[in-house]
């Protein structure tokens, strides 16, 4: 790894100019409480978001469309899925439930002109193309984590955010919480000293699923358009609902899917940046069904002055060595620890539980507060973090398939360094899309 890490020190200087082009370094990290409350008042029908739901599955009809039909000054008029009996489901109990239009396909939905914004809540291998289709559109877009399937998307969904001037939120959901904003702000303002050391924590039981024999797609799919630009495969029932999320094609395993939420966090405490390099090990230890993705992950990340940690098992309870789901700060003058019972900085004997001084709007009401203002800088967790924390995940999965020892990644040149893996990994840094289904943006 020496050529090739030396080989990379010198693209350090063109790396920062990425960052702080891109706006990366800063998004978020030490964003300020808002609460958008007087552009709500005395609203006209005209300032209403129109807001459409694409992928109604468990979290788009019960975070989606539950929440932006809450959201104030929002509509839910459409939503849309390959699957007819989960549209049907989605729509039930909605306000002006008998008005909502329901679309098979995504493509007729986005040429509705009335519709200001859409939710990507698909299968990943879906995210990024429909949210560039929407961004051509004239659409505001939420897509749900990972924002991409490759590192290639990724940079494509930075150039079109850029390009058309449209709020990109990303579904890592922390960043809108207020309690991890405060936090964010004392890190940096020192309360555990420097900060040398950030663990992401996957630790879960996720059971197996089996061998499901090829059959038929349920009456009334388009399983064609669900496939997308991913090869033709016979069904089953393992490919379909959630299950998806174990196969290369579709998903990424829990380190995208799960995962992507503890790295984020770190990403953030770490200044929302890219490592030097990346020593990885994993595979499959528990599942000896379909799966195809890791059920175990320890990546390090190193940094110039810091380094992350990424641990996924999913052959455990929560708890595992005593923390659940979350992450740890280390710094020189304590610890900070983001666990589902809140956030608590522990300094010698002394703990002090870190709450937000005021409330602070949530993701959907933040994105909906940014569509009204035409105004992407508002977002909480928008697509120039996301996408940092989406890569990362990315090239994990990457380091993993191929079990080579660590990788180097330029954001700049985007290839990977690595003298014995470069070729099969940089080809992996993007997919092949099945015709019919190409990216419509390059």
């Amino acid at each position: 790894m020496d050529n090739g890490q030396t080989e990379f020190n010198k693209s350090k200087a063109s790396r920062r100019d990425f960052i702080r082009k891109t706006g990366i370094a800063g998004a978020g990290l030490v964003a300020a409480p808002f609460i958008a409350r007087g552009s709500w008042f005395n609203m006209a029908p005209s300032d209403t978001v129109n807001h459409a739901i694409i992928g109604t599955g468990t979290q788009g009809t019960g975070f989606h469309c539950s929440g932006f039909a809450k959201a104030r000054g929002c509509k839910v008029v459409a939503v849309c899925d390959v699957d007819p009996k989960r549209v049907a489901g989605a729509v039930k109990g909605l306000p002006d439930e008998s008005r909502i239009k329901k679309y098979s396909d995504f493509r007729k939905l986005l040429e509705d002109k009335s519709i200001d914004s859409v939710s990507i809540v698909t299968p990943d291998q879906w995210h990024t193309p429909i949210a560039l289709w929407a961004l051509m559109a004239g659409k505001h877009v939420y897509v749900e984590k990972p924002c991409s399937h490759t590192v290639h998307e990724a940079n494509l969904l930075l150039k079109a955010a850029a390009q058309y001037n449209k709020c990109i939120q990303h579904g890592t959901q922390r960043r809108s919480d207020g309690d991890h904003i405060e936090a964010m702000k004392q890190l940096n303002d020192g309360i555990i000293g420097k900060v040398h050391t950030v663990k992401a924590i996957n630790h879960q039981l996720r059971k197996p699923i089996g061998h499901a024999p090829v059959q038929a797609p349920p009456q009334g799919v388009d399983y064609d358009m669900w496939l997308g630009p991913s090869p033709v495969v016979p069904f089953t029932m393992n490919r379909w609902h959630y299950n998806w999320h174990w196969f290369w094609d579709y998903g990424g395993g829990d380190t995208v899917n799960d995962g992507i939420h503890q790295i984020d966090v770190a990403v953030w405490a770490l200044g929302n940046r890219y490592p030097n390099r990346m020593i990885v090990s994993g595979g499959q230890y528990f599942y000896h069904d379909d799966h195809e993705t890791p059920d175990t992950q320890t990546a390090i990340l190193e940094y110039d002055d810091s380094q992350m940690i990424y641990e996924m098992r999913l052959w455990t309870p929560y708890n595992l060595e005593g923390h659940d789901n979350g992450n740890v700060a280390y710094g020189t003058e304590g610890t900070m620890d983001f666990g589902r019972k809140g956030i608590v900085v522990t300094k010698g004997k002394e703990q002090i539980k870190i709450q937000a001084p005021e409330p602070v709007e949530t993701i959907i009401p933040n994105f909906v507060t940014a569509v009204r203002e035409n105004n992407p800088a508002k977002l909480l967790s928008p697509i120039q973090s996301g996408a940092v924390s989406s890569d990362l995940a990315n090239l994990m999965n990457i380091a993993t398939r191929l079990k080579a020892p660590a990788i180097v990644y330029d954001p700049v040149a985007q290839v990977v360094k690595c003298p014995e893996y470069q070729d099969e990994a940089t080809s992996l840094l993007s997919r092949a899309y099945r015709k019919g289904y190409e990216l419509p943006y390059k």
